[in-house]
């Protein structure tokens, strides 16, 4: 089924993230892994796609798997930063013999030993959902930011190059993930003026390290709003209370979203079955 389908028909919907491994060594134990969020049975599981494309065929045997052998509805992370045009087109055909209907398209992050971009074929995911569109089949889904693009330095242009994006054949967007609702809110009433009406799934994180923190304020510098500081100074350093204090943030995020009209949430769960499971445990009379 195709996720814009999936949405029509579902008011709301709980979705999980779950990454490939970066080598084969690693390879039983991710999938392993996956298919214990994938007996969960979310409406959908998103698969994402190495830096550079280095786990390209991971990501389509691991979405194959879920979707043929647990019935899971799968969406296939494609980027296409320092990519060539065949190499996608190849990449596109794997996944439809796959039997993959559900694409996120994303540029990728830019990695220091890069070619010389002038030599690339694709600069920005816009492209990335055109060229999807004009290979057609797919349903095609893009990223947003809340809090801004790390590169954009005004939020006016990247909400015009988001709605570039969704001009292109963008059908959906997951944001990046954010810890104050209040970012979205005012992020979806921005978008929706500037005439972006697609749907908006809105990526959550569930904290359960503290070494978490570190590396998600040097990736995208999200804001951390003071009561979750507080959590993660608090139990930062235990890690039982810090998984358990992280979860419960998590849910409570969830539920305000919900309470809101902010209906569908995707949940970054870093290949943790124990993390979906007690996520999707706290909501089981909100979410069906």
């Amino acid at each position: 089924m195709k996720l814009t389908q999936l949405f029509k028909e579902k008011t709301e919907t709980l979705s999980f993230e779950v990454f490939p491994p970066k080598d084969g060594k690693n390879y039983d134990s991710v999938k392993s892994a996956t298919e214990e969020i994938a007996k969960l049975n979310p409406h959908y599981m998103s698969v994402t796609y190495g830096a550079g494309g280095g786990t390209g065929e991971y990501t389509v045997e691991i979405s194959r798997n879920l979707q043929e052998n647990f019935g899971v509805i799968s969406l296939a992370h494609l980027t296409c930063v320092n990519s060539k045009r065949e190499v996608v087109w190849e990449r596109l055909r794997q996944l439809r013999e796959a039997g993959i209907e559900n694409i996120l398209a994303l540029r990728g992050d830019l990695l220091p030993d890069a070619a010389d971009p002038s030599e690339w074929d694709y600069h920005y995911a816009s492209e990335l959902v055109s060229e999807i569109r004009e290979f057609g089949g797919f349903c095609i889904g893009g990223a947003c930011y809340p809090e801004g693009h790390v590169e954009s330095e005004h939020s006016k242009d990247d909400i015009r190059h988001l709605k570039e994006k969704v001009d292109a054949g963008c059908q959906f967007l997951t944001t990046q993930m954010f810890f104050d609702n209040n970012i979205l809110y005012n992020f979806l009433y921005r978008i929706r003026e500037a005439g972006i009406t697609v749907p908006v799934v809105a990526g959550i994180m569930p904290v359960t390290g503290a070494n978490q923190i570190k590396r998600i304020c040097q990736l995208s510098g999200t804001y951390l709003p003071q009561r979750f500081k507080a959590i993660v100074d608090r139990f930062g350093s235990e890690p039982a209370a810090m998984k358990q204090a992280g979860i419960a943030y998590a849910t409570e995020q969830i539920i305000d979203l919900l309470a809101n009209g902010v209906n569908h949430i995707h949940i970054y769960s870093m290949n943790k079955p124990e993390v979906a499971e007690q996520v999707q445990k706290n909501l089981s009379e909100i979410i069906r």
